[in-house]
């Protein structure tokens, strides 16, 4: 198993540059943001732009890999794949399909999306619309060698009312999408909140785990009686901020990341761990980030084997 981190922490520095501090820092892999040039939207970048990537492009990443003895882990591009605007919609797809066309070329062996949803159709109806949405995603992926990979984010914020945003945030919809043939990117922090065992829920289903993402999540139980589990209702002018938890660097929330790793080693994974740096307190500022990647390394590092 190798540790790396996703790039979208360190939005306006460029790949070259990370790939710089990365090996400096220890880390051997980068799964790489590849969101279409979006504004100041928060947790995207655009570090490799898919439109018009050919064969160039792909040896000029390639060189900048090797050159600092990195792996590139995935590419990432995280969006709402069942959008509610048609126009949307199709954008979203449209760039999943760039992004797995780059990735073949790089030769990386996934391409990391959400499922999304429709806030306005109920689950049943999104899943079978996300049945229709995937097939030609699925059959492109499989086509060129690439593995689609779902992150078990809920993505409350999409939803109006706070609830799961997309639709692959338990084991019972895992077991759906691996019969769509997508992989789960698996992020233990999202299964925390949702009151799931993050090490019981990955246990079963290991080898569908074809990229793992290591972020934590601090919980408040004090604050989660006031507010339940959807979070803040009345006053919440940040649809993100549900109240009672936030996420955090691996190693300052409430994930053992040792069992976590001893099941993904005990089922056979052997990819990447990739930090996603979300973390509010170990942000802001670049230094910062910089920081909080640190700790995750200090943290993961010595469960790896070497």
């Amino acid at each position: 198993m190798k540790l790396g981190f996703l790039t979208a922490c360190l939005p306006k520095r460029s790949l070259a540059d990370i790939a710089r501090w990365a090996e400096a820092e220890g880390y051997e892999a980068l799964e790489v943001a590849a969101w279409p040039a979006l504004g100041d939207r928060p947790f995207t970048a655009t570090h490799l732009d898919v439109a018009g990537f050919g064969a160039a492009e792909a040896d000029d990443v390639r060189g900048l890999f090797a050159q600092h003895k990195l792996t590139l882990s995935s590419l990432a591009f995280y969006d709402n794949n069942l959008h509610p605007d048609p126009a949307e919609r199709a954008g979203v797809n449209a760039h999943v399909l760039a992004c797995v066309d780059a990735a073949a070329l790089l030769g990386c062996p996934t391409v990391g999306t959400f499922v999304g949803r429709h806030p306005g159709k109920t689950v049943a109806e999104n899943l079978r619309e996300a049945e229709k949405v995937f097939a030609p995603l699925v059959d492109r992926a499989g086509e060129k060698g690439v593995k689609l990979v779902i992150e078990n984010c809920v993505m409350e914020g999409w939803h109006p009312d706070g609830y799961p945003g997309n639709l692959a945030y338990s084991p019972e919809l895992w077991e759906w999408m691996f019969g769509l043939g997508l992989y789960l990117n698996y992020d233990p922090s999202h299964l925390v909140w949702m009151g799931i065992d993050p090490v019981e829920a990955l246990r079963p289903y290991v080898d569908k785990v074809a990229h793992a993402q290591a972020k934590d999540a601090q919980t408040f139980p004090e604050r989660r009686n006031r507010y339940g589990y959807p979070g803040k209702a009345v006053v919440r002018e940040d649809p993100w901020d549900v109240g009672w938890w936030r996420y955090r660097v691996p190693g300052l929330g409430d994930v053992d990341w040792r069992r976590v790793v001893d099941t993904l080693y005990e089922g056979g994974f052997d990819g990447v761990l990739s930090v996603e740096h979300e973390d509010p307190v170990w942000g802001g500022t670049e230094e910062r980030i910089e920081t909080g990647l640190q700790v995750a390394y200090r943290t993961l590092r010595p469960l790896l084997v070497a």
